[in-house]
């Protein structure tokens, strides 16, 4: 069997977040001994073991939920009595640490003009792993994006063949309105935390009828944040950036983004 830890790095590598659970204490008589390991991850699957049974479907519950919440647990068993709920009858006791594992949020930044170049400098200063994507190796260069990735090629064709998952955050902002839009055709589909498109407010409409036309999913138009950002008065690229990467915070950790100041 693979080891845990790779298969660990396996998800965090397609934005996948994990639970590793471990048994971390045992009195008496248990299924397994400290050490013992199990991979569960958000859809329920699981490889490895921490004793099976009921203990075993247990943890997996918890780690579920602790994946939903984003925070690890400390679960505690007894195996004495099943007719009280004990989850066996081992004699023993045993707690499990359960680990969850979080992805790297990565901001994909569609363009590489003026207003990416803030944009991937701010992501970088808030600790998303930054790729900027752009058919212009001149553009797309270290030089300009010292601290992202850069990929040079086809935009459409590299972001069909994302992993994309809930960990992207994806900022449309190439050099024209066709290509904006081709691009958010390829994504608009895709489990993306975040979707956003720029452009002013003829242009979004514009573009939205047109996918909707063709028949994409109203649903799914309705995830995409444009024209991208809050609403503080941004006009230059640096202020437009401050706007984009507010609201993808703001999102991730579910606030308002309601100025905090206190009525004194």
């Amino acid at each position: 069997m693979e080891s845990m830890y790779k298969l660990v790095a396996d998800a965090l590598a397609v934005g996948e977040r994990v639970a590793l659970a471990m048994v971390v204490r045992v009195e008496g008589a248990t299924p397994r001994d400290i050490g013992a390991k199990m991979v569960v991850y958000a859809d329920g699957r699981t490889a490895g073991t921490v004793g099976g049974g009921k203990v075993e479907a247990l943890v997996t519950s918890e780690a579920i939920a602790a994946i939903q919440q984003g925070a690890s647990r400390l679960v505690h068993y007894a195996l004495r009595d099943t007719e009280a709920g004990d989850p066996g009858i081992c004699g023993g006791e045993v707690d499990v640490f359960v680990d969850v594992i979080m992805p790297r949020p990565t901001l994909l930044v569609v363009g590489a003009g003026h207003v990416a170049v803030p944009v991937a400098e701010i992501g970088h200063l808030c600790e998303f792993r930054v790729v900027v994507v752009d058919d212009r190796p001149d553009m797309a260069s270290e030089d300009r994006f010292p601290h992202a990735e850069r990929t040079a090629a086809d935009v459409v064709e590299t972001l069909r063949g994302w992993p994309i998952g809930p960990q992207t955050h994806i900022v449309i902002v190439t050099r024209g309105h066709s290509q904006d839009e081709e691009a958010l055709r390829a994504v608009v589909g895709s489990p993306a935390g975040y979707i956003g498109m720029i452009g002013s407010r003829h242009k979004v409409r514009a573009v939205l009828e047109r996918l909707r036309a063709d028949g994409v999913d109203e649903a799914m138009l309705g995830r995409v944040r444009t024209p991208i950002g809050l609403d503080i008065g941004a006009e230059t690229p640096a202020e437009i950036a401050v706007s984009i990467l507010a609201e993808i915070l703001m999102l991730r950790q579910g606030r308002s983004g309601q100025p905090m100041k206190l009525e004194l």
